[in-house]
């Protein structure tokens, strides 16, 4: 395999230091493009990725190669965007600056929009689609920790057969498909919970063990998925565990129940949070425009509206301004119960 490639991760916060850094221990070169606050960390702590499965790498700080110069990218054969989805105009002005012309760049992000817009920006040929199914959680200083199953999905395409074997020696396999599109739309179908599990402030697991926080997620899967089969968007039927409908009324199952059908086949570890729940620690911008805002924006285009991520949108736009954040799973139940009594009522 040729070491003489380099990949540079433009926008390494929680995915982009996870992901790269299994691809720097599998030995390839990798850069880090990101902020200062987690430059400055890896600098007095290093760098530890572990997985739900045991696996770990530790990195000490003099051997990660983290910086905030975007002028890096003149260095990449191939570039892996991962910034917030509301940062890629940026990334494209960075890469139309600094990056080499006809270095791919693969998209790693959430949300179904940045594809389209780094197209624009770049030119249809370099940009690869690809998505992340799992979580990565940045528990602590210096410690980045994977806490769901799942394999990367991109886009077939010649522009990067000579990174397979490179992504297969990292632990991180590629799934390769013809069309991703409709992988993504399935994703920011299971991303839904995203703002739920950040109102809760609750890990995953505890927090989709509650009947109430689950109820609200249906409600949200549900309303998403009228939107997109009225329009047109086709998911693919091996979204999460089951099929978005069967996922829907699993969800709504009494808690011993679903325990028992669902969490034994959906391992997610006790460490694991939304990346939602983060920015909203760090007090960063959250991306609910490109997830719940998107569904809402989905429904608007077909003459109607979607209550139920409007309101997970309105919580989180609040808790961004310091609103509250530990909603029990009974009362973000009413809250999206309200809401979707307010539209009914609106319609009659």
């Amino acid at each position: 395999m040729d070491v003489s490639k380099r990949i540079v991760i433009h926008g390494a916060g929680s995915v982009g230091c996870y992901i790269g850094g299994w691809l720097a221990a599998a030995g390839l070169p990798v850069t880090f493009l990101g902020r200062p606050g987690i430059q400055r960390e890896i600098a007095a702590n290093g760098m530890l990725l572990t997985d739900q499965e045991g696996r770990q790498h530790r990195f000490e700080p003099g051997e990660v190669d983290y910086r905030t110069d975007p002028q890096v990218l003149s260095e990449a054969t191939l570039i892996l965007v991962t910034v917030k989805s509301e940062g890629t105009p940026d990334a494209i002005a960075e890469i139309q600056r600094h990056a080499r012309e006809g270095v791919p760049v693969v998209s790693l992000q959430n949300g179904v929009r940045n594809v389209a817009t780094l197209r624009d920006g770049l030119g249809e040929a370099r940009v690869i689609a690809g998505m992340v199914p799992f979580n990565v959680a940045h528990t602590k200083a210096g410690h980045w920790h994977r806490g769901t199953s799942g394999e990367l999905h991109v886009e077939h395409g010649p522009l990067l057969d000579i990174y397979v074997p490179w992504f297969e020696k990292a632990g991180l396999p590629l799934l390769r498909m013809a069309d991703v599109v409709g992988t993504q739309w399935g994703k920011l179908l299971l991303n839904l919970n995203n703002p739920i599990n950040a109102l809760s402030g609750r890990p995953l697991r505890a927090q989709l063990g509650e009947s109430g926080y689950r109820q609200c997620l249906a409600l949200c899967i549900e309303e998403a998925l009228q939107c997109m089969t009225d329009a047109g968007i086709a998911l693919p039927a091996d979204i999460g565990l089951v099929p978005p409908a069967e996922m829907i009324g699993l969800l709504r199952l009494p808690d011993e129940d679903y325990a028992r059908l669902v969490g034994e086949r959906h391992k997610i570890d006790e460490q694991a949070r939304s990346s939602m729940w983060e920015d909203l620690e760090q007090g960063r911008p959250t991306e609910i425009e490109y997830l719940s805002g998107e569904i809402v924006a989905l429904a608007a285009s077909l003459g109607r509206e979607a209550p139920f991520n409007a309101k997970a949108r309105t919580l989180i736009r609040a808790a961004e301004q310091g609103g509250r954040r530990d909603w029990t799973g009974l009362e973000l139940l009413q809250q999206f119960k309200d809401a979707g009594k307010i539209a009914g009522d609106a319609d009659r």
